[in-house]
């Protein structure tokens, strides 16, 4: 009798190789899918490939601005996620190439190929009515997804935190080498830090259709906080003890406009707009039950992890007599 191979689904994942990709590409390949984990660069995308087994995922080139290209990466698959965004602009990656246009582009091509099953993840804070480029733009990709296949899921994400990430690690590293650090608008600005894994489970989740499709859902964890009271938690964890200097939101965006054309410039105005707003899930989307509680997802609090991650920004890390392991 001859041997019967069940072919497993495919899913394409546009951004695959960033933070969060990497993890849904995990969550996903342990769920038996096989993966084209696309991204603009494939030959910096190999290491996703042992988060599967040999020949489950697959890196392959996209570029959002360049529909030939999404066409084909979406070809013959099951289900496609779109992970794209941007917080800075460069070149000719704008916030409306990529956040509006290109998220239209996965949708159409989504569309055209029959696939039924498209996950797009914008963010909290996504407002056709915001001063933030970056807010509009998310909010243009969120209605074109919506207009062209009907039936998607729409992830909103808090601030994503977890091991790699590069809002802890970023204000580690500057509190490690730094005697200040700054806190704008006072750091009373409100968030919800939400695990990276608890939102590559949801993705995951709405890819196998478990959820209700057509709606947009709100990802935060259990605890809203400011983003004072976030940087205190890192310090108390690393020991470190810089001063705390809050910069005015007007100071901070003059700040940024004066140093926006530095490559990699540490800030945006536009970013300094966002803070002002905050990311928060909304009470309707509370009472709606548009939130991990659709999922059936315990989100996980950041105090439950950092410590895991935050040691290594001791003064002498694992080491450190101050609560390390021996």
């Amino acid at each position: 009798m001859p041997l019967v191979r069940e072919e497993k689904p495919i899913v394409t994942i546009f951004g695959a190789s960033g933070f969060l990709g990497r993890h849904v590409v995990r969550a996903l390949a342990k769920r038996d899918w096989r993966i084209r984990a696309v991204c603009r660069r494939p030959d910096l995308a190999t290491h996703l490939q042992p988060l599967g087994g040999v020949g489950q995922i697959m890196p392959m080139q996209a570029n959002l601005r360049y529909r030939a290209s999404v066409d084909r990466a979406v070809s013959g698959a099951d289900a496609v996620v779109n992970l794209v965004g941007i917080l800075s602009a460069s070149g000719r990656q704008t916030h409306a190439a990529v956040q509006a246009f290109g998220a239209r582009a996965v949708a159409e091509a989504t569309a055209a190929a029959g696939i039924s099953r498209l996950v797009h993840v914008s963010a909290i804070g996504a407002d056709a009515a915001s001063r933030s480029i970056y807010a509009r733009t998310k909010a243009a990709g969120e209605a074109a997804v919506l207009d062209v296949v009907p039936d998607a899921v729409v992830l909103r994400p808090s601030v994503v935190f977890g091991p790699d990430d590069h809002f802890i690690n970023m204000f580690g590293e500057l509190a490690a080498r730094s005697p200040i650090l700054p806190l704008i608008g006072g750091g009373l600005t409100l968030l919800q830090p939400v695990l990276v894994t608890d939102v590559a489970e949801a993705i995951a989740s709405a890819v196998e259709a478990q959820i209700t499709g057509g709606r947009i859902y709100e990802l935060g964890g259990p605890e809203v906080l400011t983003f004072r009271a976030i940087i205190e938690r890192l310090l108390a964890e690393t020991g470190r003890r810089p001063r705390l200097l809050t910069v005015p939101f007007g100071l901070a965006a003059l700040a940024a406009r004066l140093t926006a054309w530095l490559p990699g410039a540490p800030l945006t105005p536009d970013q300094v707009e966002l803070l002002k707003a905050g990311s928060v899930v909304s009470a309707a989307a509370i009472g709606e039950g548009r939130t991990f509680e659709a999922f059936g997802i315990a989100p996980t609090s950041l105090g439950a992890v950092l410590p895991e991650y935050a040691v290594r920004f001791r003064p002498h890390g694992q080491y450190d007599r101050d609560g390390a392991s021996a």
